[in-house]
């Protein structure tokens, strides 16, 4: 019976020893944990930015090489595309900024600034910007329109 009460202290003071060890554990691994977590969020957000803006471009291209589109077209179908992610400032610049029956290509350019659209501050993309462009060229028939 007196050696089970024995053994009983011994873990009992082992156990306050241990919670001291698990604290100090805690204390030096959650700041690394945290760091790779945030990282992995800030690295996944500016990827989903990226492709999305490519995506951005093409409709907005896609959009201005049919016969009878305008340049505020191309600005409306990437901006569609820029909405869905919730994009701020984001610049859409068309060029030519006026497309007539002559015009030859079309490109829509998408500049997107990482600090207004970083779900967590910032860290290795801090003012940075994610820009795209996409060129195509424009159909000649007047079989197509605009919808």
């Amino acid at each position: 019976m007196r050696k089970s009460i024995i053994n009983d202290r011994r873990r009992r003071r082992m156990d306050r020893n241990r919670r001291g060890a698990v604290l100090v554990e805690f204390a030096l691994c959650a700041p690394i944990l945290f760091f790779f977590f945030f990282t992995a969020f800030e690295f996944s957000r500016v990827n989903m930015i990226r492709q999305s803006i490519e995506n951005a471009a093409y409709e907005g291209s896609r959009r201005g090489i049919v016969p009878g589109a305008t340049a505020n077209d191309c600005k409306n179908a990437a901006r569609v595309v820029l909405n869905s992610i919730s994009a701020r400032v984001a610049t859409v610049t068309v060029s030519p900024s006026t497309i007539g029956p002559n015009t030859d290509q079309v490109t829509v350019r998408i500049d997107v600034p990482i600090n207004e659209n970083s779900w967590v501050v910032p860290f290795f993309f801090k003012d940075m910007t994610v820009s795209t462009a996409m060129t195509m060229k424009r159909e000649r028939f007047g079989t197509s329109t605009v919808p």
